[in-house]
């Protein structure tokens, strides 16, 4: 795979940008919000470039890594191994947030009169949580043509499954798609220095983003939901240090060190708040860190639709603040069937315009005694959750790709406690 940022200085000029532009980002849009919000058009530009590369990348990346595999055996468990962990993983989270929410109940106090709700706000919203069933999501997999997975919703669930065919295809193909490999393999390369090229765009996608939301939202809309942001941001901290950091050392390396590796990343997902403009150099990384080539290119991507840590203890905690705003004391029963669907609704929506959201109405709509409508309550401050949410999914997505390498005895040791102690190139 192809090395982003090749030169330490390079690297260190980009992360200094980035934090400048942040900052920057940040007082113009408090201090004017009038033309901060004018900014939108190059933060969504930024992104609209790395979204664009994200579906060829990931597609070369996959098919690469399982027509190159020694053989299926080892594809099929990969995948079946990251599934596996996704799941008990993501079930910590949704717990997590159930647990917290129980005891700093962030809601309580509120007194939100039902009459009250802006229903309007979030129809949209609830519109699209209708017509989500395990029918139509399954059958939203299969991309209507080959193409489509790549021209229609932008799905990544679609380039998975066409990847995952046509590089299964390849490798029974054997000598005869060695062309058609080599082929991919230098289109993955021409895609990466595209790649390459965007992301030196990064802080000025990262500060205009930034400049909007606070214009947008100002720091007056955090004031009466700052309970449960506090307590949002409490709950991802505890996970990644708690749950996360507990799994990081029985694997053998230590939280804090590759937070602070992966920090470039980290902070380009806090000034865009999308955890896809750091997808492709979180995969150089990773490889970089010891990882395998073709465990990256399947655990990543899929991760990227599968295990979203932030998103379900935002689930989680967002029912029940809004319970709480309400004064609706939710059993022990309705808390649990709460989770086990949350379960069900958080997968793969990482493609979809306002997913947590429209999850989250999914998932409220199990308890009837909860007006959907509530959801009003915290559509001000959800762009500012965002960024907590895709912080923590992409923190866990490097986790796993770790893990996974491991129980594969595809870890590079030596790199990985090299480049964890600052002994490498990266």
């Amino acid at each position: 795979m192809p090395e982003l940022f090749k030169a330490n200085s390079s690297k260190s000029r980009l992360y200094f940008w980035v934090i400048i532009a942040i900052v920057f980002g940040g007082v113009f849009g408090t201090l004017d919000p009038e033309h901060a919000v004018l900014m939108k058009p190059l933060g969504d530009g930024f992104i609209s470039l790395i979204k664009m590369l994200i579906a060829p990348v990931v597609f070369c990346t996959i098919v690469l890594g399982i027509a190159g595999a020694d053989d299926m055996k080892k594809a099929g468990r990969v995948g079946v191994k990251s599934l596996l962990y996704f799941e008990v993983v993501s079930t910590f989270a949704l717990a997590i947030g159930v647990v917290v929410a129980n005891v700093l109940k962030p809601g309580s106090g509120f007194n939100v009169d039902p009459a009250t709700l802006d229903a309007q706000a979030v129809s949209g919203y609830v519109k699209q949580a209708n017509q989500q069933n395990l029918a139509e999501f399954l059958l939203h997999i299969i991309p209507k043509t080959f193409t489509d997975a790549f021209t229609g919703s932008g799905d990544l669930l679609q380039v998975l499954l066409v990847a995952v065919l046509f590089g299964y295809a390849l490798q029974q193909l054997g000598s005869q798609g060695r062309s058609v490999y080599k082929f991919i393999e230098e289109c993955s390369h021409i895609f990466f220095a595209m790649m390459n090229v965007i992301m030196k765009l990064a802080p000025l996608g990262a500060g205009t983003a930034m400049a909007f939301t606070l214009g947008k939202y100002g720091v007056e809309a955090l004031k009466p939901l700052a309970a449960l942001m506090g307590s949002f941001y409490l709950t991802c901290g505890l996970f990644v240090i708690g749950i996360l950091g507990s799994i990081g050392a029985m694997t053998g390396f230590n939280i804090f060190k590759l937070l602070h590796f992966i920090k470039e990343e980290l902070l380009l997902v806090l000034g865009t708040s999308s955890s896809e403009s750091a997808l492709v150099p979180l995969m150089n990384k990773l490889e970089s860190l010891g990882c395998s080539r073709s465990v990256v290119g399947l655990v990543v991507p899929s991760g990227y639709s599968f295990n979203l840590d932030g998103t379900n203890i935002y689930l989680t905690m967002a029912a029940l603040f809004v319970a709480q705003a309400l004064n609706i004391d939710l059993t022990l029963t309705q808390q649990l069937t709460l989770l086990l669907v949350a379960m069900l609704t958080s997968k793969g929506a990482s493609g979809v315009t306002g997913a947590g959201f429209i999850t989250l109405a999914a998932t409220l709509a199990v308890v009837p005694s909860v007006p959907v409508a509530a959801l009003s309550l915290i559509l001000g401050i959800d762009r500012f959750m965002s960024e907590a949410r895709a912080i923590t999914n992409i923190i866990g997505n490097a986790v796993a790709t770790i893990v996974i390498s491991h129980s594969e005895q595809e870890l590079d040791r030596t790199k990985l406690h090299a480049a964890l102690n600052n002994r490498s190139n990266n």
